[in-house]
């Protein structure tokens, strides 16, 4: 045996779990000396103000208490928390620490705790008395991990020495036996998957399944353990989640083979109830008898709850210890039946353990462990099952997240490292079978991950390859359903990351407003609000967003990155979070956590993020160009209209700050971007029309996409030039000064481009509409009055002398210290425009729309509001109400949060366009 290898690494592997346990322990008592019970609630560790609603005897004879929140609240709910089933918990009351106990259930309006039989504090419980229970280190975890590791070091003789030889290198893999022709149990599965059936059941000592994504993973390994179980093998099946586990229990039942599931039921689905360790013994020839036994536990705890005397209640407890134990002497017997005549026996890793029930079963019982989503799970936490068999097959995807751990120094050290990426690295072919056939995915999803980090091996299946949100049933086909994947880009739009002391919690308000109007899109488009998941890599950000989307959509799935694995939904929308100068990713840089965030969608994929910051990890850059190049991309501005740029500054007129200068205070507050739903009807038609992406009469788009964006930016006409924004600069200057009235973009556009054109038209004050549908939209670009020779900026006071009806915007001179850019907008001016053609387009139909001169703003900012009333009455628009123009006369930087129309994004010091153009440069 390999026996210094084995040594060195039981060694190192102590002492990473000891970093792990007191990371784990210093953070549950901070918990408890530094944050409030408040607080801790909020960050789902702690549950305030519950009742006892039930106690009963459970498994083992222990105590099952059920608590739900104080009654007096009506339809009370628990809090969004992250407990789970197999969390130690602590429960307290309004003193101290009553006691401990684990965490068996936990459902909307009720948790339920197992707690030891050894602690008599339920004799003093008070169903009218409230208590907490607060999330504490794992001990018993801990402890089975320790007790593994070492009996691995002492592991000399016994079925698993030649699996041990070969996991630690001592020896190579045994040559695979010769097997006859398969008659396999799932006559459905691909050839990938039927030759890693056949190496798995050929090896002798070790096997490894390596399923991408959607590959049908869970699948090949219910096939594995069904010809096993043909050949009389009798198999050990575990994972490292109790939702791994009862999903293969699922699986599994159909078949009708014996099987039995070690845990506690209440920690189970319902589906799977009948198959649980308790179940089975309800069903064994003993059942009555122990029936009677907890019946009579149960009134004796009756009994001694009524008594006041002690030495009664002292005789009772006696009487309570003795039923107990003849209570675990006939359930251990019945259990070993049991198990004996399973042919698989199903539990977590940790509930493999020689301290539960599979204590009873004599060594070499097992002939195979299979593990399942073994790249989850840490290595230390394998070795409970692995030390019972000779043989093991692993399954997984080691590109997807590692072992979940608290210890940052101990994850570097080596302890995330699972067993199945050390052995993948270290024998590679010998050992890996890889699933290539991918049953989930649209095929431009799957592309993407295929390429970066499955070697571009994966092939979409037939059934899924094109299949879009259109194609569900009751879906409308709309340009959100239309295409299985859109990029909503918020560089150089301000929507910058909150400034937490937390480094581990961000938040992006901004984003939570983009991600709430792509889900109202969607589900007006008619998508089920539970075939949509919101994934985002921070707490402080899942938190957001809850509290912005869940009263609306109760059955809106909102959850972090981490939460998702091993899930899927129609819809995925991503939010990226981080937005700052610095370009810092955080948990962004993890690369398998951005492939499990992408590949849990099987239809259509957004992703809302600043291009600039998120482009700084090369990682994420292929991802954005993969969008850029197979998918949609939009601006934030088109879809709020209160954005402010970035590098504006409060001097609007003045132009951009200068680089390095330190803007302005009230720009700064200003870039703080606004959550939460529309003020008024107006602004909330407004973003639905800005998702609607301007259908005609409201149509759907029909089968055709919209336009494949470019990085490069095509030219129209087929004309190639490296800068797009000076060709179309140049040609819409040419048209300024030509005697034409009208100019026609050609539908080869791409989006990058439209946006292009859109905003120079705007610069050189022109009118300019998007018409037709998907592929077939084209701008048309008009003058707004006769012809005027294009001329220079005037100098400074010439704005007093332009006649007030004059088309386009007028300046009120230079910037102090410099000629101002002619790319930088009047602000004031489009934010009245926008407004008057909303008002416009609400009064008449689009086709009999009249031509609208722009409102100049010359003058001081005090008489600004009296001017524009008058030019709006000269141009036959209607004026602003008396309140809002008095907040434009203002001159306040509140006005220019809604300077942006829905579709158009500022030229302002460094262009959010110029970032979109090579946003990733």
């Amino acid at each position: 045996m390999a026996s210094a290898a084995v040594e060195s690494f039981v060694t190192k592997q102590l002492d990473l779990l000891e970093l792990e346990r007191d990371a784990e322990v210093e953070e549950r008592r901070s918990w408890q000396e530094n944050i409030s019970l408040k607080e801790l609630q909020s960050r789902g560790v702690c549950l305030l103000k519950l009742q006892v609603s039930s106690q009963r005897t459970g498994l083992y004879g222990r105590l099952l208490v059920t608590l739900e929140p104080r009654r007096c609240v009506a339809a009370a709910v628990l809090p969004s928390n992250s407990f789970t089933s197999g969390d130690i918990v602590g429960l307290y009351d309004e003193g101290s620490q009553l006691a401990t106990g684990i965490l068996t259930r936990i459902t909307q309006r009720s948790v339920t705790v197992a707690f030891d039989e050894s602690q008599d504090f339920q004799l003093s419980l008070d169903r009218e008395q409230t208590y907490r229970l607060l999330k504490l280190a794992n001990d018993v975890t801990y402890k089975r991990l320790k007790k593994a590791l070492i009996t691995l070091k002492k592991y000399h003789s016994g079925p698993a020495c030649s699996l041990i030889d070969v996991l630690f290198g001592g020896s190579a893999p045994s040559a695979a036996s010769e097997i006859q022709p398969l008659p396999f149990c799932n006559p459905g599965l691909d050839a990938s998957q039927k030759e890693a059936v056949s190496f798995a059941l050929s090896q002798k000592e070790l096997a490894i399944i390596h399923g991408p994504p959607g590959t049908g993973k869970t699948t090949t390994v219910v096939e594995i353990i069904l010809q096993a179980v043909r050949q009389g093998l009798k198999v050990l099946c575990c994972a490292p989640s109790n939702v791994a586990v009862d999903n293969l229990v699922e699986r599994l039942a159909r078949s009708k083979q014996r099987i039995v599931r070690l845990g506690h039921p209440a920690r189970l689905l319902d589906s799977i109830q009948q198959h649980s360790l308790d179940a089975v013994l309800a069903r064994s020839d003993s059942a009555q008898i122990v029936a009677d036994i907890r019946k009579d536990i149960d009134q004796a705890f009756a009994k001694n709850r009524q008594t006041q005397e002690k030495r009664e209640k002292s005789g009772v407890w006696g009487e309570i210890k003795l039923l107990r134990k003849e209570l675990k002497e006939r359930e251990e017997a019945a259990m070993l039946e049991s198990l004996r005549s399973a042919a698989v026996v199903l539990a977590t890793n940790t509930g493999a353990s020689s301290d539960g029930p599979l204590k009873l079963l004599p060594d070499g019982h097992f002939d195979v462990v299979v593990i399942d989503e073994c790249a989850q799970a840490l290595e230390a936490s394998c070795w409970i099952p692995l030390l019972k068999a000779r043989k093991c097959v692993l399954a997984g995807d080691h590109k997807q997240l590692p072992p979940t751990t608290v210890s940052h120094k101990a994850a570097l050290a080596g302890l995330s490292r699972s067993l199945m990426e050390r052995l993948a690295d270290e024998l590679g072919a010998q050992v890996v079978r890889t699933l290539t056939v991918q049953y989930r995915m649209h095929q431009a999803i799957m592309r993407w991950a295929s390429d970066a980090l499955y070697s571009g091996r994966l092939t979409a299946h037939p059934a899924v390859a094109g299949h879009l949100l259109r194609d569900l049933p009751g879906v409308a086909a709309t340009e959100e359903t239309s295409v299985p994947l859109l990029l909503v880009d918020t560089a150089g739009c301000g929507l910058f990351e909150l400034e937490e002391d937390d480094d581990q919690s961000k938040g992006n308000p901004g984003e939570v407003r983009l991600v709430s109007l792509h889900i109202q899109a969607l589900v007006d488009a008619g998508v089920q609000a539970s075939d949509i998941a919101v994934i985002t890599p921070y707490n402080l950000q899942v938190d957001l967003l809850r509290q912005s989307l869940a009263h609306r959509y109760p059955e809106l799935e909102i959850k972090s990155v981490d939460g998702f694995q091993g899930r899927e939904k129609e819809a995925v929308v991503l939010s990226f979070v981080r937005s700052n100068r610095k370009g810092d990713v955080g948990f962004l840089a993890e690369d398998r956590r951005i492939n499990v965030a992408v590949t849990r969608a099987r239809r259509h994929v957004a992703v809302v993020c600043d291009s600039r910051t998120v482009s700084s990890h090369a990682f994420l850059k292929t991802l954005l160009g993969h969008f850029t190049e197979h998918g949609e991309v939009r601006t934030a501005f088109e879809y709020l209209d209160d954005i402010v740029p970035e590098n504006y500054s409060h001097e609007g007129s003045q132009g951009p700050s200068q680089a390095g200068a330190k803007p302005h205070s009230s720009a700064v507050s200003a870039r703080k971007p606004r959550g939460g739903r529309p003020r008024d009807g107006t602004r909330a038609s407004r973003a639905a029309a800005g998702l609607e992406r301007k259908r005609t009469g409201g149509k759907p788009s029909g089968p055709e996409g919209p336009s494949q964006p470019s990085l490069n930016g095509g030219s129209p006409e087929g004309a190639a030039t490296r800068d797009p924004a000076e060709h179309f600069r140049a040609k819409i200057a040419e048209f300024v000064a030509s005697e034409k009235t009208e100019l026609e973009f050609p539908a080869s556009l791409n989006s990058h481009d439209r946006m292009w054109v859109h905003q120079i038209a705007e610069e050189h004050g022109l009118r300019h509409d998007s018409s037709g549908e998907g592929k077939k939209r084209f701008i048309t670009v008009s003058k707004r009055a006769p012809p005027a020779q294009p001329a220079p900026p005037p100098p400074a006071g010439a704005g007093n002398h332009t006649p007030a009806d004059a088309p386009g915007p007028t300046q009120t001179g230079p910037p102090a210290g410099g000629q101002r850019s002619q790319d930088t907008l009047n602000l004031k001016a489009l934010h009245l425009e926008r407004l008057q053609r909303a008002k416009s387009k609400q009064e008449r139909p689009a086709t009999d729309r009249v031509a609208t001169d722009r409102v100049a703003t010359d003058g001081a900012a005090t008489d600004g509001a009296a001017r524009d009333g008058q030019q709006a009455s000269r141009s036959g628009l209607r004026t602003l109400p008396e309140k809002k123009k008095k907040k434009e006369a203002k001159g306040k930087w509140v006005h220019l949060m809604g300077v942006v129309p829905a579709w158009r994004p500022l030229r302002c010091g460094v262009s959010p366009l110029e970032a979109r153009r090579h946003p990733w440069r």
